[in-house]
């Protein structure tokens, strides 16, 4: 694999500023990769160095090829955007709008407007995480709900909507629900269906649902930032729930990841194989929230999460996928890159203008913390000047 020096150099400095305990970068134009790297350990103390190849769980990464997934039924006919969510799974017709609170109970009413796939798509669904919506925060506690990464469907009970479809945005578990319309619609479970329609066409052989034995021999461990240094936690998915959340569920490599990228800055084509049309390439890189923006998500939980507001002084919509910057960020990103994260701080962006793409697997909590947003600088501005 190719390497730059002054990339490295800067991934290095991440490394050796306690920053992260390690981490793997992939940096790649329209024709191939032209920088990768690991830096420090798998597991910190361990001694067993990351490796490109190295084995991340990529949580809310997840939630771009999830919607590539629905995008392919758009493509068939299998779906339509503009298709109310109940239309295709009853059950959904039972989720309300949390209007507020009469003392300790709850005020809930039917939506004003029905919630569509492509409100899904955009996180305007009104459904929200408890992470980072006091409101949603305030009802799981009332009633007792479990997190959808408990892969139980009846998890999905506990997310009312905080405000009625298409008239704000806020970041949730919208994914989730776009998976299992895949399913319904596909007539087969997710996971089949990702691999025959999007990692096989694209070789990523090296992301799954499940960890499989090799991939669990060069997955890396999860850490969490305390006062005395970083400490290694035991945070695992359940293996084999009852559906897997395509807002969180896979596992990859930067490598895999990059080539995701790499489809999309190629207008849904890679190593000659076409994944997606290039009108559904366009329709994911452009604002599909018109007047809307994204704004500050502030945490409920400082030990999971910060407060979710990246480049604050930049304006932000979500396209059918992605977060989309709006302006240039000097010595970054150019106007109209795609991106989003994971929670445990491994990051993608992809930049048309500047026709490169670049992953950033770290495997560490809180997410975009000042170390996990200090780590993300750095490459970028290294990758942006080595350009």
């Amino acid at each position: 694999m190719p390497e730059h020096a002054a990339i490295s150099e800067a991934l290095d400095s991440v490394v050796a500023d306690g920053l992260s305990p390690g981490l793997t970068a992939v940096v790649a134009d329209r024709n191939g990769v032209i920088h990768a790297s690991a830096h420090g350990e798998r597991a910190l103390g361990s001694g067993t160095p990351m490796t490109t190849d190295s084995v991340f769980r990529i949580f809310s990464m997840t939630k771009a090829i999830g919607t590539a997934a629905a995008l392919k039924l758009v493509e068939e006919g299998g779906l339509a955007l503009d298709t109310p969510v109940e239309a295709i799974l009853p059950d959904f017709a039972e989720i309300p709008v949390l209007e507020g609170w009469d003392g300790e109970t709850p005020r809930l009413r039917r939506p004003k407007t029905p919630c569509t796939i492509r409100h899904l798509m955009t996180h305007t669904s009104g459904m929200t995480y408890d992470i980072w919506n006091a409101g949603q925060d305030r009802y799981m506690k009332h009633a007792e709900g479990a997190p959808t990464l408990t892969g139980q469907k009846s998890a999905l009970k506990f997310f009312p909507m905080q405000f009625d479809p298409g008239t704000d945005w806020a970041y949730g578990m919208s994914t989730d629900w776009l998976g299992l319309c895949v399913e319904e619609a596909a007539g087969e479970r997710i996971d089949a269906f990702l691999k025959r329609e999007i990692f096989d066409p694209l070789g990523m052989g090296d992301t799954d649902v499940e960890f499989t034995p090799e991939m669990t021999l060069r997955k890396v461990a999860v850490h969490a930032a305390t006062p005395e240094g970083w400490k290694v936690i035991e945070m695992e998915l359940p293996s084999h729930p009852e559906f897997y959340g395509m807002g969180h569920a896979l596992n990859s490599t930067a490598e895999d990841y990059a080539r995701f990228c790499r489809m999309i800055l190629n207008g849904g084509e890679l190593d000659g194989v076409r994944v997606l049309a290039p009108e559904t390439v366009a329709a994911m890189s452009e604002n599909a929230i018109g007047d809307l923006r994204l704004t500050r998500q502030p945490t409920t939980n400082p030990q999971l999460g910060a407060d979710i507001d990246l480049f604050p002084e930049i304006e932000k919509t979500f396209t059918l996928g992605f977060m989309r910057n709006e302006a240039d960020i000097p010595g970054r990103r150019r106007a109209g890159a795609l991106s989003w994260a994971g929670v445990m701080n491994t990051h993608y962006w992809i930049d048309p203008a500047a026709g490169v793409t670049a992953v950033l697997m770290m495997q560490h909590l809180p997410f975009v913390d000042p170390n996990a947003l200090a780590a993300y600088d750095r490459f970028e501005r290294a990758v942006y000047a080595a350009l």
